[in-house]
């Protein structure tokens, strides 16, 4: 079973990044090379995770053996020195997790160079490429090495130092570690701002979870909010089209940037592709008219605005629609509450057709006692063992640095387990201690928004600059969240200072004690701003800073914050109305076609049959109501959309010979 442990995690934590990715990102529309990217930077970030504690442990037996050698060994010598024929050693069992030796240090280091890659080199070009508004994939590169010029000068000067520095100090090792402890104490910077208020915010929203009232009132608040980022994307979006229709109609098709603008065409909306449909008008040459068209420079251009039009304006309608059912199913829980009958009944019933489990197994009786009942109870008691994790994580980044006494309550859990030779408790208290780490920083990452340049939007809203910055983010802040995690249970002899065996991750980052004045000094103090963040995340000072700077925030007793809850409770009430006219509309029809349909049916088949036939008549009918209508008729032409009256040509571009036949439209009269 050697090395099972390690197959398994490998699958396992490729398809939670593939479900992760499939969850924010689209795979039928992003660009497979975004998708990659972003998919093997989180494949490889959560890899880190978790395989490390398979390397705690099996040091932790590495180290064992050892110390039951010489333990043995004295045992041995003593019963010799008493000539005692009794001999019972200790034996030290592997569990089935065990990795043999040589597997971690070359699995560590394809990992993390393959990561820093990501990072540093081709997440930053691959975003540029993904965000040009070139045509071709030479002008996607051309653009993005533009872009990335300054970025990757910097790293030319920097690799140029560094080659002096090896001309004058040939050590190639002293070299690799300083730029692998450059990077880290970059990441360390930023993770402890995402770690204080991920420790803080995380059991606060489940808190906030458990008070119905308040999330209902913050619901009503979001809608306010996103009712007006819609309305600014769908007037982005028509001004961005009214460009575009300028544009197709000044360029014929005879003229060598047509191309582009059909590709341009083809990236906006349906509905606006079938109102700047080509007209008879497209035929004429573009050299006989004297006009200023547009350069290939300025429809790249064109062309990035429509692209980052068109998906704002998605994910804004998808989300609206989002927190819409979710402010519907807060006012249902509300209602609900006071039944008597402990049945949950929804306003409206849902678009699908019930699951298996809908009927069976999560029936209308038990979704009311856990939507009623037990949901708050146990949001509540997860709020309160997540406060207990976070205290002990900040008191934990407080004192690590002090191994006698040891005060790191993470340190004395592993510690104590090694002595009962219990390795399964130190992968599972290993595994818990990091997964809490990852989750407070990775929901940070989730969580910002950066206005409308980084945002990771669920269902499959979020576009490719937002997927693969985070990817980036990932990288970058993985490596020191482990050092971390590793100086918290003293496995770093950095900061331990402690002689024992290190982990194969720690031996691929290098000993930081070539850099002393980091080692013993910002990795060790810097951890401790946790309790300042901490305390500013708790009494939400970045929130009021936010708010006094325009932008609104949800605060409790504040009259913006009053006005736009009112508005976002008028929005939803209005949603909600229009959703029941609609659904009444749609009762009515079905009970009109279930009580009168047959009966209809059999009236119309009884005329039929009964009727006295008068071929003729029926003939000179359909001939005058043919010829009353003009032989220039085409009913599409009729259209009130100002796109189709000013442009002069009907929708879809289709030309009146393409049109349906006129000699059938009353053949069934």
């Amino acid at each position: 079973m050697s090395g099972a442990a390690l197959g398994i995690e490998i699958v396992v934590v490729f398809f939670l990044a593939l479900f992760l990715l499939h969850r924010y990102g689209d795979f039928r529309k992003q660009q497979r090379m975004v998708l990659f990217g972003t998919l093997l930077a989180w494949y490889l970030c959560f890899l880190i995770v978790f395989i490390l504690p398979l390397d705690v442990s099996t040091v932790s037996i590495d180290n064992e053996e050892r110390m039951a050698m010489l333990a043995v060994t004295a045992e041995f010598s003593n019963q010799t020195a008493a000539n005692s024929s009794v001999f019972s050693p200790k034996v030290c069992y592997k569990p089935w997790s065990y990795i043999p030796d040589g597997i971690m240090p070359v699995f560590w280091r394809v990992v993390y160079w393959t990561s820093q890659c990501l990072t540093w080199l081709l997440l930053p070009f691959m975003q540029s490429y993904a965000r040009s508004g070139g045509f071709s994939i030479t002008g996607k590169i051309k653009t993005a090495l533009i872009e990335n010029a300054i970025y990757y000068g910097t790293y030319l000067l920097i690799f140029g130092s560094l080659l002096i520095y090896v001309a004058v100090h040939p050590q190639w090792y002293e070299l690799q570690t300083i730029g692998i402890t450059a990077a880290n104490t970059w990441g360390l910077f930023l993770l402890v701002l995402l770690l204080g208020y991920g420790l803080v915010e995380i059991p606060r929203s489940y808190w906030n979870a458990s008070r119905r009232g308040h999330l209902l009132l913050k619901t009503y608040f979001k809608a306010a909010k996103l009712m007006t980022e819609k309305a600014d994307a769908e007037e982005n979006l028509e001004d961005i089209m009214e460009e575009v229709r300028k544009v197709s109609e000044s360029i014929k098709y005879n003229h060598p940037l047509r191309k582009y603008v059909d590709t341009i065409l083809r990236k906006c909306p349906v509905d606006y592709q079938e109102k700047m449909g080509r007209n008879m008008d497209d035929y004429e040459d573009f050299d006989d008219k004297q006009n200023t068209y547009p350069s290939e420079r300025s429809l790249e251009k064109l062309h990035k605005q429509v692209i980052y039009a068109v998906q704002r304006h998605n994910r804004t309608r998808v989300q609206w629609q989002i927190l819409l059912d979710q402010a519907l199913h807060l006012e249902d829980v509300a209602k609900n509450e006071t039944s008597s009958t402990h049945q949950f009944v929804h306003s409206f019933a849902p678009a699908e057709p019930p699951s298996w489990f809908s009927r069976y197994v999560y029936t209308p009786t038990v979704e009311w006692y856990w939507e009623c009942l037990l949901k708050q109870w146990f949001y509540r008691l997860l709020a309160v063992v997540l406060s207990l994790f976070s205290v002990a994580v900040v008191w934990s980044e407080c004192t690590f640095f002090s191994t006698r006494p040891v005060l790191s309550l993470f340190a004395v859990f592993i510690q104590l387990a090694e002595k009962d030779y219990n390795y399964l408790y130190i992968e599972m208290a290993c595994f818990i201690t990091i997964f809490f780490l990852c989750t407070c920083v990775y929901s940070t990452v989730f969580r910002i928004r950066v206005f409308n340049y980084y945002y990771l939007a669920s269902h499959h809203q979020t576009d490719a600059y937002s997927l693969q910055f985070s990817g980036m983010l990932f990288c970058r802040l993985t490596p020191p969240l482990c050092l971390n995690f590793l100086g918290l249970i003293h496995m770093d002899s950095a900061i331990s200072h402690q002689q024992k065996e290190q982990t194969a991750y720690t031996s691929i980052m290098g000993s930081m004690r070539v850099l002393s004045f980091i080692a013993n000094g910002f990795y060790i103090y810097y951890p401790m701003l946790i309790v300042i963040l901490c305390i500013a995340t708790y009494f939400s000072l970045g929130t009021r800073c936010l708010n006094l700077l325009g932008f609104q925030q949800f605060m409790g007793e504040n009259d913006m914050t009053s006005d736009l809850i009112d508005e976002g409770k008028e929005l939803i009430r209005r949603e909600k109305r229009k959703r029941q006219r609609v659904e009444d509309g749609e009762n009515r029809r079905r009970e009109w076609k279930e009580r009168y349909g047959n009966q209809r049916d059999d009236y119309t088949t009884k005329n039929l049959y009964s009727r006295p036939s008068n071929r003729s008549g029926d003939r000179d009918r359909i001939e005058l109501l043919q010829d009353a209508e003009p032989l220039d008729f085409n009913a599409e032409m009729l259209s009130d959309d100002p796109l189709e009256s000013e442009s002069g040509r009907h929708a879809g571009g289709r030309y009146l010979s393409m049109s349906s036949s006129r000699s059938r439209i009353f053949d069934d009269v």
